[in-house]
């Protein structure tokens, strides 16, 4: 079979049983690691669950590109804990990619606080543009979907075809739930994101996230009061 791309996807794509302890997530990433070889990355927000499969690629390669789309208005805490995962980590390969326009020349073109005004243009600029850029040079990406974070999210698989991107996208964490996740970090002391303690389930930019307001949806205080619910990374 021709390697597994945008291009030639099939839907006879391997599967991984998901009745071990991290519920298929290792299986995923031995695979992928050893299927994509360097053509991988791991674009991470160092989330929680981010924090959980960085720990898990860690296990399989050390060295493993991961990155994050540094849009300039993220919380402090969240450099914080970019900066203590490093540490913990030294071998990863972590890269904070920038959008190609700073604050100050996208106030000038778009007007200040485009997020208040127009966050979905705001988050094409600062997320899904240097997304698209890593991507050009990689077969594949690795995703922390997990399934029951939201609705839009519920029918992803280990290996996606992502029609947004148009490559492959491998989402090893899709049946772990919210207490599972906490249960492996606390199992394995990882350092994780400070807001996390402070109502914060879902962490984005600053300016567009709020603590939840309903513990049923974790992602409710992302972009508060608006329609929006995704910055377009996992939409097709």
């Amino acid at each position: 079979m021709a390697k597994l791309t945008y291009e030639t996807w099939t839907d006879e794509v391997p599967t991984f049983a998901h009745d071990d302890e991290t519920k298929g997530a290792l299986a995923t990433l031995k695979w992928a690691y050893d299927y994509y070889g360097d053509s991988i990355v791991y674009a991470c927000s160092f989330g929680i669950e981010g924090i959980v499969l960085i720990d898990l690629i860690a296990k399989v390669n050390p060295k493993a590109r991961i990155v994050f789309l540094d849009t300039g208005v993220h919380f402090q805490e969240t450099y914080d804990v970019i900066d203590k995962i490093q540490e913990r980590f030294p071998d990863l390969n972590i890269e904070m990619k920038k959008p190609s326009l700073n604050l100050e020349q996208q106030a000038e073109q778009y007007g200040d606080k485009l997020w208040e005004r127009e966050p979905n243009q705001c988050c094409y600029i600062r997320k899904i543009l240097p997304l698209e850029q890593t991507l050009s040079e990689v077969d594949a990406w690795i995703s922390g979907l997990r399934r029951d974070q939201s609705e839009t999210r519920k029918n992803t698989n280990f290996i996606n075809k992502d029609n947004r991107f148009n490559k492959i996208k491998v989402c090893p964490l899709i049946h772990w739930t919210w207490k599972e996740i906490w249960r492996y970090v606390y199992k394995h002391d990882l350092p994780y994101n400070e807001l996390h303690d402070k109502g914060y389930p879902s962490i984005g930019c600053a300016p567009c996230t709020a603590p939840a307001y309903n513990m049923e949806d974790l992602r409710s205080g992302r972009w508060s009061g608006n329609q929006k619910v995704e910055c377009g990374l996992h939409e097709s």
